[in-house]
């Protein structure tokens, strides 16, 4: 879609959503969620199924009804999670996968809620943690991997539920606090100061946010693993911004800085770096 049509369709949906809130103010809300939540692409058609994820063994488990689907190469007892991004799904990892296949490692890509072949209607951090804790304690996994908003889940997932087989964290190109993502969907609808307020109200109420889960950066914990996080200094999606205040907050992680590869922090150098990363003791 042409950047000056979607602009002007997200400032007229902003608008209604806007007028709306004068007349029905929860409705406004639940619509700026409905909007919020629901990714307009990421779903994996059968007939175009990705090349990449022919080679692993794809796996489908249930949880509350919700299908997660998963893909797994099979390597040693060391296993590797794969967590994407928003309106992405596994297949964004094949550019990575080779450089993570020759650490040996068994390698585990999750579809997020609503993406990929997963079930589900809406996506939210919150969910998507709970559909890693569901496979995690199938899997065990000893390292994480996240990009994007999959790189805040990451996070999510072992501050809320503590899992102390963890021993490293990847994130990239990934938010520090969902307070900067209700603020960049805000402005990118220009939503009134009611729908906003009301917005982050809906969260904390229905998802076990907590205020400064809204509002701080979110990795506090007994059980610190090593991390790396990496972010680019050309991202056009997180800022770099917050990559730098998961860096202040996260101060035994390795910090990385790119330029020039943009959100998909795609590169063999990086690559690279993470394998090394993984396989170091």
């Amino acid at each position: 879609m042409n950047k000056l049509i979607f602009l002007l369709l997200a400032k007229s949906i902003g608008f209604y959503i806007n007028l709306l809130s004068c007349l029905a103010p929860k409705k406004a809300v639940l619509k700026a969620y409905t909007i919020f939540s629901n990714p307009r692409k990421g779903k994996i058609e059968l007939e175009n199924y990705p090349e990449i994820l022919k080679d692993a063994e794809a796996l489908s488990y249930d949880l509350a009804g919700k299908t997660i689907q998963t893909y797994l190469w099979k390597g040693n007892e060391t296993v590797v999670f794969l967590i994407h991004g928003w309106e992405s799904n596994s297949s964004r990892w094949k550019k990575a996968l080779p450089f993570l296949l020759e650490t040996g490692n068994t390698i585990v890509a999750i579809d997020a809620p609503a993406h990929g072949l997963s079930g589900g209607s809406d996506f939210n951090v919150h969910h998507y943690s709970e559909f890693i804790h569901h496979i995690a304690n199938i899997y065990h996994p000893k390292i994480l991997i996240g990009h994007s908003i999959g790189g805040k889940a990451c996070l999510h997932y072992h501050s809320f539920y503590q899992n102390k087989t963890i021993e490293k964290i990847i994130i990239l190109g990934a938010p520090s606090d969902f307070k900067a993502i209700f603020e960049n969907y805000t402005s990118l609808l220009s939503l009134n100061s009611k729908v906003h307020k009301g917005l982050i109200n809906y969260y904390l109420k229905n998802f076990n946010l907590s205020t400064d889960e809204i509002k701080a950066p979110l990795f506090s914990n007994d059980n610190k693993p090593k991390g790396l996080i990496a972010h680019d200094t050309e991202d056009a999606i997180v800022a770099f911004e917050e990559g730098k205040k998961n860096a202040t907050i996260w101060k035994e992680a390795q910090f990385i800085v790119t330029n020039g590869l943009g959100h998909s922090m795609n590169d063999k150098a990086l690559f690279e770096k993470i394998k090394t990363f993984i396989t170091e003791p």
